[in-house]
């Protein structure tokens, strides 16, 4: 019993430390995916299309002006850092593409779009 207790709470622990390094608190509907996830950084830099197409880059409503100033404090002027993109699916593409020239812009070029990570379709189904 004891040693059950103990990897219970292992456990316990492991989860509270990584339940808040894996939250962001922007509330945000993304489009579904059925690609293999890719591994995440260890901090990683959110930056969040609203479906009011406003900007957030981590939990923090950012004005387009300051964008790029605001950006470059949080990757302390990295332009190496991966910016993970998350827009509602109710963002038009236009919309999508003027955010990735906001980080083109302020030249961040490493960008990667993250989606829900759905499950994939079963392979031998029937079409109707």
């Amino acid at each position: 019993v004891t040693p059950f207790i103990d990897v219970i709470l292992v456990l316990l622990i492991i989860f509270m430390v990584a339940a808040p390094l894996a939250t962001v608190d922007v509330n945000v509907d993304l489009p579904g995916s059925t690609a293999t996830p890719a591994p995440r950084p260890e901090t990683p830099l959110f930056l969040t299309l609203k479906d009011d197409l406003t900007l957030a880059i981590g939990n923090d409503s950012v004005p387009r002006p300051a964008f790029a100033a605001t950006l470059d404090s949080r990757t302390k002027g990295d332009k190496q850092t991966r910016i993970f993109l998350r827009a509602d699916k109710a963002v038009a593409y236009g919309d999508l593409m003027q955010a990735m020239n906001l980080l083109r812009g302020a030249g961040y070029l490493k960008i990667a779009l993250v989606g829900l990570e759905t499950a994939p379709a079963a392979t031998g189904a029937a079409a109707p």
